[in-house]
């Protein structure tokens, strides 16, 4: 087969069908372009949560005299010296543990004063009114239901609370943000390839003549049906490259510069270009094999060749 036959057939073919040519190459480059921003968006989740889950803690909070009097769970009274004592050893044979740090009411009154000292209650709060607690750092956060089998509803303990409950709420909205953007994404790669099953039915029915001439001299359905599938893949191809020019602007205007998010948010650990970059190739080589493979069954069916 000689190339440029081919080549020019290509030409030929997308400036023939240039609108349709034109929305396939946006629809492949939006669709691709939510794919692609699917892909970071799962990437960065799996970051923000190696990165928070790593700093989660289990707190264990104490009964004090105010809470002997309003909390069924404190009954008993606040809690004892002795009490302490026994809770810090429990927690010191267990193999979960990590590290413990020991909270003082003061202490946690500076560092609500220092959180929400604006805020209407803070002028009514004295230190005795505040909890002392045991901060718990698990070797795996997912184990935190051994610390609250193990000391939620013992004598001087008011409550067991796990931090890492307050983050799956934030990873869970991420996440069904993600799930939405795919079936976005699904149902414009729907589009796409419709529209490039149509482009490359208007293509082969504008140029039945031609391909009719060549099956009477012999030509092979492979050498009749390659500029078809070529036009497609160049189409798709040059609607990958629009959806990669996407994503690199999206990831330097929204976290870079512009909006500049990683200087706003500095608690967030946002995903570097790395990860950009490697998802690239893979655009690149769907944008390609996705219509040229849609165009080889197109033609099957309405290329009789």
């Amino acid at each position: 087969m000689r190339a440029q036959f081919v080549l020019s057939e290509i030409g030929v073919g997308l400036r023939r069908n240039l609108t349709m040519t034109f929305a396939v190459v946006v629809s492949v480059a939006l669709s691709l372009a939510l794919f692609g921003g699917s892909l970071l968006m799962s990437d960065q989740v799996n970051t923000m949560k190696g990165y928070w889950y790593d700093k989660v803690n289990v707190s264990i909070f104490l009964c004090n005299k105010s809470d002997a009097e309003s909390d069924p769970n404190c009954a008993k009274g606040a809690v004892t010296a002795d009490q302490k004592k026994q809770i810090l050893a429990d927690l010191d044979k267990m193999t979960v543990v990590q590290k413990v740090s020991y909270e003082s009411s003061d202490q946690a009154y500076k560092h609500y004063k220092e959180q929400f000292g604006d805020s209407p209650l803070a002028s009514s709060l004295t230190p005795d009114q505040m909890q002392e607690s045991y901060r718990i750092k698990l070797k795996d956060p997912e184990k935190y239901q051994v610390i609250a089998t193990a000391f939620d509803g013992r004598d001087g303990v008011q409550s067991v609370q796990d931090q890492k409950g307050i983050l799956d709420n934030l990873f869970g909205l991420l996440n069904g943000m993600n799930w939405a953007a795919r079936a976005v994404m699904a149902m414009m790669l729907v589009v796409a390839l419709m529209l490039i099953v149509n482009t490359v039915r208007v293509s082969a029915f504008s140029r039945r003549r031609e391909t009719g001439i060549m099956r009477l001299v012999g030509a092979s359905g492979f050498y009749i049906q390659a500029p078809f599938i070529m036009e497609a893949a160049v189409a798709g191809l040059i609607g990958g490259g629009v959806a990669c020019g996407f994503l690199l602007i999206a990831r330097y205007f929204i976290i870079d510069h512009g909006l500049a998010l990683s200087e706003k948010l500095n608690l967030i650990n946002f995903i570097g270009w790395d990860a950009v970059l490697t998802k690239l190739p893979l655009i690149l080589a769907t944008s390609l094999l996705m219509p040229a493979l849609a165009a080889f069954f197109a033609l099957r069916k309405y290329l009789k060749v």
